[in-house]
């Protein structure tokens, strides 16, 4: 487990929870008045103290940011401002997934291919998606939503216990990428209703993810690696369990989009990565889950 030195404002525990706060505000995970997850859950997920989690609040909470209360939690006040065409998401580098899928949805055809460990970040934006269109802000005719997911047939890399013949942590990760799949489902099925023709698709395969891999109506491609940590992961009987997990919520994600030179660094990048997709979901991917 990760343990943040209590006297090091701006170590590194500090820095990493704080910047994985701050992705999930700009990406929308967490909405203006939502609540964020408990003190405790927050340690447990990032593997750093209840100290680290409650000093990283306060700055929050100073910038304006979130309100915590004593006894109530934390609420979010307000998000970053990101502009979907502005310079951060027309070049390559970091980027925000948040202007980029409201973007997309604002197309009268959607699609996106997605490879990811567990979903949540994809289930939390679909959710966004579909209130947006039940509102009428956006108004998408078509969404088709794939999703490569590991198989849960055999265990993983990570998420894992480090006791080789404990399946707690593994099982736990089962529950809740099952949870994820059936809100989208149920977004799907809302979006249907509403007159969208949406079709979700998922595929299982024998792989533990190392990336995340969200391309965006054939056009644009969001990547970022999963950075493999240390920490107690507490399953659902309360016991504490020492394991390898990576950070999903709030990770890195870089930039790139099909260019009209097929030779340009982007242009290469997307179209290897689209090749592998392709072929991962025909050739390794079990079809499993449908709506």
């Amino acid at each position: 487990m990760v343990s943040s030195r209590s006297g090091d404002h701006r170590g590194p525990e500090f820095r990493r929870v704080d910047n994985a706060l701050r992705e999930q505000l700009a990406n929308g995970v967490f909405r203006p008045g939502d609540m964020l997850p408990p003190q405790r859950s927050l340690a447990s997920e990032y593997g750093v103290s209840r100290d680290t989690v409650q000093r990283v609040l306060r700055q929050l909470d100073s910038e304006g940011w979130i309100e915590s209360r004593r006894g109530s939690g934390s609420r979010v006040l307000r998000l970053p401002s990101v502009d979907p065409a502005g310079p951060a998401t027309e070049r390559r580098g970091r980027a925000l997934l948040l202007p980029l899928i409201d973007a997309a949805f604002e197309e009268p055809t959607v699609s996106l291919d997605v490879f990811t460990l567990t979903s949540e970040t994809l289930a939390h934006h679909l959710r966004h998606q579909t209130e947006r269109a039940l509102t009428k802000e956006i108004s998408p005719e078509r969404l088709h939503v794939r999703v490569l997911l590991p198989w849960e047939d055999a265990p993983l890399a990570y998420p894992r216990a480090k006791a080789p013949d404990d399946h707690r942590v593994w099982q736990r990760w089962q529950t809740m990428t099952r949870t994820h799949l059936k809100d989208m489902q149920e977004c799907c099925k809302a979006l249907r209703q509403a007159g969208v023709d949406a079709r979700l698709e998922i595929r299982r395969v024998p792989l533990t993810p190392h990336c995340k891999l969200y391309v965006l109506n054939n056009s644009v491609m969001l990547y970022g690696t999963y950075d493999v940590v240390e920490r107690t992961v507490t399953v659902s009987d309360g016991t504490d369990i020492e394991a390898l997990d990576v950070i999903g919520l709030g990770s890195t994600l870089s930039y790139h989009r099909r260019e009209e030179d097929e030779q340009s660094h982007d242009s290469m990048f997307f179209t290897s990565m689209q090749d592998w997709f392709e072929s991962t979901w025909t050739l390794l991917g079990q079809d499993r889950t449908t709506g």
